[in-house]
């Protein structure tokens, strides 16, 4: 409990130090966001508020991490554990790609960074190295840090080994390379207001966090009684968890409306990228879509949208993403942010409500 408290503590920190001096050293280079002209007219305003600040998230998560490992290893020897190394890799290595995007925005003073050809083949070959590894690289614990398979909640229901192991890496590979790409796309598209991907973010991690740690206490071979799971040092993945929300809260204080620092797509990628690999590394990968509800509404809007011109020429929304449509229809951009926070704490609580009835059903204690 004290190595997760240092890790919150020391998240918070550097994103509440750090946003500001990343905020005064964009200001000096010049590097603002971009404003999409097919935007709400409303949001031009914004035009060169300082962005990148997904830097600061991305160091945050890693120190306070870095911090809690050390204090346990100094406690008691325990080694960082390799699920967490790779989680952090799919986190930082889609950050990266943000960062190179946000970067071209800014170098080529307009809303166009990365080519999408260039944005899949990153992501191809980053969620490609992870897949591989998570499933290839032994663990202390003696579960994977990755299963070749798909679940809904740590046991799972379509088994990629039918085919044998080669086939089976390279099947895991591609969803993989699914679940990265959907995943660091709907976060991203959810980070179109002021505090709407952060303060949703925030409260989807801690759903995780909460689900990690449940596991921690329930794994394989502990003492606890009733279901037990086979998941690879969920301790770990459960301080990440907690880091990460923490960050999106200290990032929130200035990113909330009227944003003094947006976290661009350093920011939402790598936030998209570590959730994937969180529902991967705790085995929920199917009840990540309840969890992270608010983004599927985002990204299934942005589909719904798009598919549906094509076909008719018409629009279902007035603009998509989906909160564009409502500050179309008058709602001001805070009463849409505070709404849709709303949304995704029920998500995550219905996420959790299904997560704890499923460990009571498999414990047996129903009807108990």
């Amino acid at each position: 409990m004290i190595a997760l408290i240092i890790g919150m503590l020391v998240s918070l920190i550097v994103t509440l130090v750090g946003t500001p001096l990343l905020i005064r050293l964009v200001h000096k280079l010049h590097y603002g966001q971009y404003i999409r002209q097919d935007g709400p007219q409303s949001h031009l305003v914004k035009r060169g508020t300082p962005t990148l600040g997904g830097v600061v998230i991305n160091f945050a998560i890693l120190l306070g991490w870095a911090s809690s490992a050390l204090y346990r290893y100094l406690r008691s020897g325990d080694v960082p554990s390799w699920s967490a190394v790779l989680v952090l890799f799919a986190m930082l290595s889609m950050g990266l790609l943000g960062f190179i995007d946000d970067f071209a925005k800014v170098r080529k003073k307009q809303n166009a960074g990365l080519s999408v050809g260039g944005k899949f083949i990153g992501q191809f070959i980053f969620a490609t190295i992870y897949a591989v590894l998570a499933l290839l690289i032994p663990t202390k614990s003696g579960f994977p840090s990755a299963q070749a398979d798909i679940s809904f909640i740590e046991q799972p229901f379509f088994n990629f080994d039918f085919a044998g192991r080669a086939v089976s890496i390279i099947l895991f590979v591609i969803w993989v390379n699914f679940l990265m790409t959907a995943w660091t796309n709907a976060v991203n598209l959810t980070d179109g207001l002021d505090g709407l991907a952060a303060g949703s973010s925030m409260i989807a991690f801690t759903g995780f966090g909460i689900i990690a740690f449940w596991e921690s206490y329930h794994i394989k071979g502990g003492s606890h009684g009733g279901y037990s799971y086979a998941v690879s040092d969920p301790l770990d993945l459960t301080v990440i968890a907690v880091c990460a929300a923490v960050a999106c809260f200290g990032f929130l204080w200035y990113n909330s409306n009227p944003a003094s620092i947006f976290m661009g797509d350093t920011g939402s990628l790598a936030l998209g990228g570590l959730f994937a690999a969180l529902s991967i590394a705790t085995h929920t990968e199917f009840l990540a879509v309840v969890l992270g509800g608010l983004y599927v509404m985002e990204a299934m809007s942005d589909v719904i949208q798009v598919g549906y011109f094509k076909m008719t020429h018409k629009r279902v929304f007035k603009m998509a993403p989906i909160h564009h449509h409502f500050e179309l229809k008058g709602w001001t951009e805070t009463k849409v942010v505070v709404r849709f926070w709303m949304i995704e704490l029920i998500f995550v609580l219905l996420a959790l409500t299904i997560f704890y009835g499923d460990w009571v059903t498999r414990s047996g204690l129903l009807f108990s």
